[in-house]
């Protein structure tokens, strides 16, 4: 396990190095891989519970959170059976998450920096800086709420077309889908990469070797992160950083990187009944 997460996070921090934030965090989703191949299950709920608890101290003031965990650590300590075990690991997680809400505010203000910790505040509260800060998720916000159900046509979206929404060629391109296809298509746009990510799992369960398997749920978390993150930022669910859009954003890098991925996975894919017979 120990090699497995160094794998995983030693990447991320050479590139935080480079003030590359957003292409650091895709290496967070590669816990997903490390499920499927046995990772206890309490590891990532835990990990999703700080990010629960993290966006929940943004919203709420801290000291209503103090009180409710005191509560919630009064009322397990009465239903639990009576064992010096239990108590102290109730009272082991009431410290843990105290200890959270308390370093939030050191690490948004203290660790993040200025641009970063502006688009966590305008996570938190959109209209906290509509002409500044926000205005990138508001005008997407905006062209996506204006297409309506079938959308205004293609290249006849007006909030993209007289450039209302900035990067709306490559972060924000899913807006541009929203203003001209609607409704309709962004959800056939969302089926298709649903369609995608469902026939690479499948192509990763039928692998005869580990790492066939490994490589292909890889393959298919990098994608699944990269969709949900770029929609979700430009409806403004997620805080906006640098993720593009699989096959969509404009840019050759990306292109190439998801191109790739997927040829070597069918290529993998292709030789699998070869690595069956040599281990035969």
């Amino acid at each position: 396990m120990f090699k497995a997460f160094a794998l995983i996070f030693l990447p991320p921090l050479i590139i935080i190095l480079q003030n590359e934030t957003g292409s650091a965090l895709v290496f967070a989703v590669f816990v997903l891989v490390l499920y499927r191949e046995g990772l206890p299950g309490y590891l990532p709920a835990l990990g999703l519970a700080t990010i629960a608890l993290f966006i929940l101290t943004l919203i709420v003031a801290p000291l209503w959170l103090y009180i409710a965990i005191g509560v919630l650590v009064a009322i397990a300590i009465l239903l639990i059976p009576k064992r010096l075990s239990n108590l102290l690991t109730v009272l082991a997680c009431g410290v843990v998450v105290c200890g959270v809400v308390f370093g939030v505010d050191t690490f948004v203000n203290d660790v993040l920096q200025p641009h970063q910790q502006n688009r966590i505040k305008v996570l938190v509260n959109p209209d906290i800086d509509p002409l500044g800060t926000g205005w990138n998720v508001t005008q997407s916000k905006i062209a996506i709420g204006s297409g309506g159900l079938a959308g205004k046509g293609y290249l006849q979206g007006t909030q993209t077309k007289f450039d209302f929404v900035p990067e709306q060629s490559t972060d924000f391109i899913f807006c541009t889908v929203g203003e001209e296809h609607g409704f309709i298509g962004s959800l056939v746009i969302i089926g298709l990469f649903l369609t995608l990510l469902y026939r690479i799992i499948f192509l990763a369960e039928r692998q005869k070797n580990k790492f066939g398997r490994v490589y292909a749920y890889c393959v298919a978390a990098i994608f699944f992160f990269h969709v949900l993150v770029n929609i979700g930022m430009t409806i403004g669910l997620f805080p906006v950083i640098g993720i593009p859009l699989p096959f969509f954003s404009y840019g050759g890098s990306s292109l190439y990187s998801f191109t790739l991925l997927l040829w070597i996975l069918l290529k993998i894919d292709a030789h699998r009944s070869e690595v069956l017979n040599r281990n035969v």
